[in-house]
């Protein structure tokens, strides 16, 4: 079961000398406990029979899901953070590389992450390079996968709950690691809306199927 984590960003909606309230486990980010310090802001602790709803607590009591993750030498030691992550929530990693800071080609990681995806081999996948930019690219050309660039809670957010993307792809030097793992986390948790967004995710797999591909 993973920690809850209260970020700087998460008291933007909180007044000056308000308060919140976290679960008794949480994690409080060096600079929320800053930020509530400079706003005066009271970070009130739960009673452990007052946890609120969590939603990968209710995800715990699923089957693990399948993560695939790769990333070249740009993208090596985030990657190495976001395993750490995944496996703290109940999933499954399948690392699919790299395994140093060595020169490589990120879409060799990137259609290996895309293949497993696509053929069911895991639930979703996750690129990483320096920009991730590349990577995505790469990822979108193998049939049946949706890779995403996200850069914020936002885009992580449309891209699952709008165009149903199963791949997740990250810019590690365009990210701090605090911003890197808040993106996965909601990424991995929001739901694809479906209605007027499922019929264009069909147009998007009718041109893969106009282009020769399943």
């Amino acid at each position: 079961m993973p920690r809850p984590v209260l970020t700087a960003r998460d008291l933007e909606a909180i007044p000056n000398g308000g308060e919140t309230t976290v679960a008794p486990d949480a994690l409080i980010t060096p600079l929320a406990a800053e930020e509530a310090a400079a706003r005066n802001i009271t970070i009130r602790v739960k009673e452990k029979q007052e946890k609120a709803y969590d939603a990968w607590t209710a995800a715990a009591a699923t089957p693990r899901r399948v993560v695939a993750i790769g990333a070249d030498h740009g993208g090596f030691e985030l990657k190495q953070q976001l395993i750490g992550h995944l496996r703290d929530w109940g999933c499954a990693v399948l690392d699919q590389g790299t395994d140093s800071t060595a020169p490589v080609d990120y879409p060799d990681f990137a259609e290996a992450v895309a293949n497993a995806v696509a053929r069911g081999d895991a639930w979703r996948g996750i690129v990483v390079d320096g920009a991730g930019i590349g990577s995505a690219i790469a990822a979108n050309k193998v049939p049946g996968a949706r890779a995403a660039l996200c850069y914020d809670r936002a885009t992580a957010r449309n891209s699952r709950e709008h165009n149903d993307a199963n791949v997740l792809s990250l810019g590690a030097r365009l990210l701090s690691p605090e911003t890197a793992r808040e993106i996965v986390a909601v990424w991995l948790e929001a739901e694809f809306g479906g209605g007027r967004h499922q019929g264009r995710v069909d147009k998007i797999r009718a041109i893969e199927a106009r282009h020769g591909k399943k």
